[in-house]
């Protein structure tokens, strides 16, 4: 499916991924061309969550990229007060984490690569045009404005004031199948909350300063200064998740001046009550393959297209693969 939906899409023509194990200690230079080495630790592709780790797990194993990958670094899984038939209780709320790694090499010097002609909302629009995006008010972002969203916020400063930032809302209407499944499975809910048909989310894209940028060097592992480095942060989403990152980091190829190693990263993290819906489901046979474990990760024929809907795995890939296209075509 992926391989169609790379070779259908203009804007992916010209890098194809390569699974490899692992992304951080390969060396650029053994890097084919138009070739992006790209690993989500898939190990198990039988089991429908292979590739989700829960939060705190994370954290432990990978303490760099918990700290860099997430929101902020001092992002913790979310408390807040639930109130259900009138009862406020306080409710502590699991997460599962999805993480792409990817690295590919543009040939082109790191001084040349202009990140800040990257860093706007045309060419977020250009990576998945299946994506709206439009401007977003800083002072209307969801967790500066509603304090029931308060444990969404930055500890150091609200959503998207940071210096040359771009504060976007996005929504994504479901494809294929899914609104089908969506409507079917909202029929099983008795007073329960609804799934929307759309996946909507708030995010700040910025490039990065060059304090900031100098510390991705401990998730990269490569001997060199860091040229430059861009993010998407998504802080706010309707449903399924909590957050998501993009971050692309760019460095010089060690004795090749006229080449950037670029490492990006894609990061998600699910809410785990969401991945354990499974009963309600499974009793419904047209619903089978709807277990939001097999959607998100791409293993139901109910996905579908080349973006969200198609399942993690497929979306991080080609916005990776989209995002590699437009560096090298600068």
């Amino acid at each position: 499916m992926l391989a169609a939906a790379l070779a259908a899409s203009p804007a992916l023509a010209e890098y194809r991924t390569k699974d490899v194990p692992a992304v951080t200690g390969l060396d650029p230079a053994t890097i084919a061309p138009n070739t992006i080495a790209f690993t989500d630790h898939r190990d198990n592709p039988a089991s429908p969550e292979s590739g989700l780790v829960p939060f705190t797990e994370w954290g432990k194993r990978s303490p760099a990229q918990k700290a860099l990958l997430s929101p902020h670094p001092a992002y913790a899984e979310p408390d807040y007060v639930q109130t259900v038939n009138g009862v406020a209780k306080p409710r502590h709320e699991a997460l599962k984490v999805y993480v792409a790694e990817a690295r590919f090499v543009v040939p082109r010097p790191a001084d040349r690569i202009d990140l800040k002609r990257f860093a706007t909302i045309p060419f977020v629009s250009r990576m998945d045009p299946a994506i709206k995006h439009k401007p977003l008010s800083p002072a209307d972002a969801t967790p500066t404005k509603d304090p029931a969203a308060a444990f969404a916020r930055r500890p150091d400063r609200p959503w998207c004031e940071a210096p040359d930032t771009t504060c976007i809302e996005s929504r994504y209407d479901l494809e294929g199948k899914l609104p089908l499944g969506v409507k079917l499975a909202n029929k099983l809910e008795d007073g329960g909350k609804k799934i929307a048909e759309f996946v909507s989310f708030q995010s700040e894209l910025r490039v990065l300063p060059p304090d900031e940028a100098a510390k991705l060097v401990q998730l990269t592992r490569i001997e060199a200064p860091v040229a430059g480095a861009m993010e998407q942060n998504i802080f706010w989403v309707n449903q399924i998740l909590r957050f998501g990152k993009f971050l692309a980091v760019m460095q010089p190829v060690a004795g090749d001046p006229n080449k950037t190693a670029v490492t990006a990263y894609m990061t998600l993290g699910i809410k785990a009550d969401v991945l354990d819906r499974k009963k309600e489901y499974e009793r419904v046979p047209v619903l089978r393959n709807l277990l939001p474990a097999q959607v998100l990760m791409g293993n139901s024929s109910f996905n579908t297209g080349t973006s969200i809907s198609a399942g993690l795995p497929t979306y991080a890939r080609n916005r990776i693969a989209a995002f590699a296209d437009a560096l090298a075509k600068e």
